[in-house]
């Protein structure tokens, strides 16, 4: 499967056995902030969310999300897919095996840092329906 993803502002093509070239220090960065934190392990968690399950979730405005998932995927952390009106983020696959593990490690041993996000996501009324990935 083919992923576009953005890279210093130019379209770049990878497949999904391909991993990015990311450096520790750009890794942290974009995990520094505690909003594109919980989102980062959140998405990890629930596989894929749109801007309005993570608006419920974060509590937080819809510009104020966007702008943190807009850092994460310039960041190469997320990827994210069009469905009608909604479009849905996702851990990007070629993330160095390394970030991954990060990402994984963080989640599985600091659920009680998301707990309350995941009570008010799985309390949302009304969640898009995702449709399969053909491929």
């Amino acid at each position: 499967m083919d992923y576009h993803i953005f890279m210093s502002h130019r379209l770049v093509a990878f497949t999904a056995t391909e991993n990015l070239a990311m450096t520790p220090v750009e890794f942290f960065k974009c995990l520094a902030d505690e909003t594109r934190l919980r989102s980062i392990l959140l998405v990890h968690i629930e596989g894929e969310l749109c801007v309005c399950e993570l608006m419920a979730a974060l509590q937080e405005s819809q510009p104020k999300v966007s702008r943190h998932l807009a850092q994460l995927r310039q960041g190469n952390l997320l990827l994210d897919r069009r469905q009608g009106q909604w479009v849905f983020y996702r851990l990007n696959p070629c993330l160095p095996p390394w970030a991954a593990t990060v990402i994984a490690t963080t989640t599985a041993e600091n659920l009680f840092f998301v707990e309350d996000n995941l009570k008010r996501l799985r309390a949302m009324g009304d969640r898009p329906a995702r449709s399969r990935l053909c491929c």
